[in-house]
């Protein structure tokens, strides 16, 4: 999305602030309780490279120029490109990851599919998301009415709707962890640093893990 090219800049920093620093450390806590141990690694919609980075994948995918450049810098291994058609080879990965970049796609369940594609038998996905039915989305949605020029792109879909997709691709849902449990806000640092394992509709960031 060429949003992004143009806000480049405001995203990253997002994440040296007080509230974005916290949540991105809690998120990382979340997402590694699923990972496991892999050989080579994905990212679709690796952004600024944060997640990649901190989280050992190698490899991440990006329609924008501006930000993969900022992920190279980080020593991932870019490409870009779309997730409805991934530049890659059936069974190129053991892992792929996608954090919250499902919400800003077009076309999620053929995402889903392609990634389905290039994962190795076994492989495993792993998602993050703001769920639908989590009062954080509601609090996103109501910034995307104000006119903010990220939130106004996404989409949030519901816990529901995401096992029915990955079933459509011809995934399993093997676990849930969920965190992120405070009224939402943008400002301050999180104060509650819980991550449970299963699903709740009151979390601001749930992590999936699909074989």
């Amino acid at each position: 999305m060429r949003v992004f090219d143009s806000l480049v800049e405001e995203y990253d920093l997002w994440y040296e602030r007080p509230f974005g620093r916290s949540a991105f450390e809690l998120e990382l806590r979340c997402l590694k309780g699923l990972l496991g141990s892999f050989q080579k690694g994905l990212e679709v919609g690796v952004g600024t490279g944060r997640f990649a980075s901190a989280l050992g994948v190698r490899f991440g995918l990006d329609p924008s120029y501006e930000m993969l450049k900022m992920a190279e810098r980080r020593g991932v291994i870019c490409v870009q490109g779309v997730g409805e058609r991934l530049p890659f080879k059936e069974g190129s990965f053991d892992l792929v990851l996608v954090v919250v970049s499902i919400c800003f796609v077009e076309d999620p369940p053929r995402v889903l599919k392609e990634i389905r594609r290039v994962l190795v038998s076994g492989g495993r996905l792993i998602l993050g998301l703001v769920l639908g039915e989590s009062p954080w989305a509601e609090f996103y949605r109501k910034k995307a009415a104000e006119g903010h020029p990220i939130y106004r792109h996404a989409r949030f879909y519901t816990f529901d709707e995401v096992k029915e997709m990955l079933g459509t691709a011809g995934f399993t849902l093997r676990g849930v962890r969920s965190t992120l449990f405070e009224e939402p806000q943008d400002r301050a640092p999180v104060s509650n640093m819980e991550v449970r394992e299963g699903y709740s509709s009151e979390a601001g960031f749930t992590c999936i893990c699909a074989t």
